[in-house]
């Protein structure tokens, strides 16, 4: 459903800036959680757009080179290809910058919020189970050493699974498109191989 994930999307961008005892997080309002998506989608714009300006400059660099060393015309196709793909991957850096005001807009639903506070609520609540059964899954990683948005997009999915009666193969997809938007390249395998993990040993018992 389309109101579901922009809720996941809200959570995951508010979640680490939010309060994480059950207690105080039930006094905040949604316009707090939309504020703490916002600042984290700011600071993501802006780091989007620095990486996109550095790829931009890695790709002209190439081009210069390509003109001045290269060896023969192989060589010289090859660095273009690399430059046109560092100038597609800032392209789509930027495309992610400036979704801002739609998700602000689609926001405003009534059951998006409902679902965004629902999710927050229960992933705070259930933190250390949820977190535990990742611990468990996890081979060669500890979860407190993987990069803040990975774990959190973790979390999101486990408590979907564990408390919120999603099936697994939803939580699973859904965690892998968060991670394909805001995790790095590897990211969204990564996560999408705890998952299957989790619900394999959950199967198990």
């Amino acid at each position: 459903m389309q109101a579901r994930r922009i809720a996941r999307e809200l959570a995951l961008l508010s979640i680490s800036q939010l309060p994480t005892t059950p207690e105080k997080l039930d006094v905040q309002t949604f316009q707090n959680v939309a504020l703490a998506s916002v600042r984290t989608l700011t600071a993501e714009a802006h780091d989007t757009l620095e990486t996109a300006a550095a790829e931009l400059e890695r790709g002209s660099d190439r081009l210069l080179s390509s003109e001045t060393h290269a060896v023969d015309a192989k060589s010289a196709r090859v660095m273009v290809q690399e430059a046109i793909a560092l100038t597609q991957a800032a392209i789509n850096r930027l495309g992610i910058a400036v979704e801002l005001p739609e998700l602000i807009q689609l926001a405003n639903q009534q059951d998006v919020r409902d679902y965004t506070l629902d999710l927050l609520k229960v992933v705070n609540s259930n933190r250390e189970a949820v977190d535990l059964k990742l611990s468990t899954a996890m081979v060669d990683w500890q979860l407190h050493r993987l990069p803040r948005i990975d774990r959190d997009i973790l979390r999101i999915a486990v408590t979907e699974m564990m408390f919120m009666e999603i099936p697994d193969r939803v939580a699973i997809n859904e965690a892998v498109e968060l991670a394909k938007r805001y995790s790095d390249d590897e990211g969204h395998r990564f996560i999408n191989g705890v998952l299957r993990r989790v619900v394999e040993q959950a199967r198990a018992r």
